[in-house]
C-alpha cells in the first residue's frame, strides 16, 4: 500500500516550468506543503496561485551557494522541517561537444551536479535530526546510456547516478532515502514543445515523447513507497524511444 504524502513539506527545484511545475500541481493534490524554487518568480508566483495548501515561493539560482541556503533557511522557518528535496533543477547542451560554448558546458556542471550536491548536503543535517527524508534528483535515461548526442550532459548525469548510488548507502541508517528518476524525452519547453496538439501527437500518437505526467506520477510512486523500499533508479522513457 502507499503511504500518505499528506502534510509532507517538499522543496522543488526548477518548479517554475515542466517536470518541476507539473509535480507541484501533483504533489499540492497529495495535500503536501510546498517550497516551489527556480529564477523565475513571476512564473512561480503565477504556480503558486494554482495550487491547493500551502506553498512558499522562493527565488533561487542553483548557480549561486546564497540562494540555496536561503532556500532551505525559508523553509526551515515557514514550515519546520523537510521531509522531501525534489532537486530537478537542470538544463541540457547537446551537439557536437567541440562546438558547444564551454562556459556554457561549465554552467551546466554547476547546475546539474554541483547544486544538486549542495542541496542534499544542505537538508542531510535536518533529516537526520527528524530521522527521516527522501531525496529525489531527475536524472535522465543519459546517465544510464551513452547517448553520443550530448556527451557533457551525459557525463553530467553520469555523476548525479554514481553520487545517487553512493550516498544512499551512507544515509540508509538515519532514515534518508536518496533516489534518481531518470527519464528520456520528455514533452515539454526541454524541446519547445508547448502546443497541447503537438504534445498529445508526440506523446499519445507517435509515442516518441513522455509527457510530463508520466514522470512526476512516477515520482510521486517513487516517493509515497513504503519507508522499508527505496527505489533507487528508475529509468522512464516513451513506448517508441530508441534507447
Amino acid at each position: 500500500m502507499p503511504e500518505s504524502l499528506n502534510g509532507k513539506v517538499v522543496i522543488i527545484t526548477g518548479a517554475s516550468s515542466g517536470i518541476g511545475a507539473g509535480a507541484a500541481r501533483l504533489l499540492a493534490e497529495q495535500g503536501c506543503k510546498l517550497t516551489l524554487a527556480a529564477r523565475s518568480v513571476d512564473k512561480l508566483e503565477a504556480l503558486a496561485m494554482e495550487l491547493p495548501g500551502e506553498n512558499l515561493v522562493v527565488r533561487a539560482d542553483m548557480t549561486v551557494p546564497a540562494d540555496i541556503e536561503n532556500m532551505i533557511a525559508r523553509t526551515l522557518d515557514r514550515f519546520g522541517r523537510i521531509d522531501v528535496l525534489f532537486a530537478n533543477a537542470g538544463i541540457f547542451i547537446h551537439g557536437d561537444f567541440a562546438a558547444n560554448d564551454v562556459k556554457d558546458i561549465s554552467d551546466m556542471l554547476t547546475i546539474n551536479v554541483d547544486a544538486v550536491m549542495r542541496c542534499a548536503h544542505a537538508v542531510i543535517p535536518i533529516m537526520k535530526a527528524q530521522g527521516s527524508g527522501d531525496i529525489l534528483v531527475t536524472s535522465s535515461v543519459a546517465g544510464h546510456e551513452k547517448l553520443h548526442r550530448g556527451p557533457a550532459y551525459g557525463a553530467t548525469k553520469h555523476a548525479i547516478e554514481t553520487f545517487v548510488n553512493t550516498l544512499r548507502r551512507q544515509v540508509a541508517a538515519d532514515g534518508i532515502r536518496v533516489m534518481s528518476l531518470a527519464p528520456a524525452r520528455v514533452a515539454n519547453e526541454l524541446w519547445n514543445l508547448t502546443d497541447p496538439a503537438e504534445i498529445e501527437k508526440a506523446t499519445v500518437g507517435d509515442q516518441h515523447y513522455l509527457k510530463v505526467e508520466d514522470v512526476v506520477e512516477t515520482a510521486v510512486f517513487m516517493l509515497s513507497r513504503p519507508r522499508r523500499v527505496t527505489i533507487r533508479n528508475l529509468v522512464i522513457i516513451a513506448k517508441q524511444q530508441d534507447v
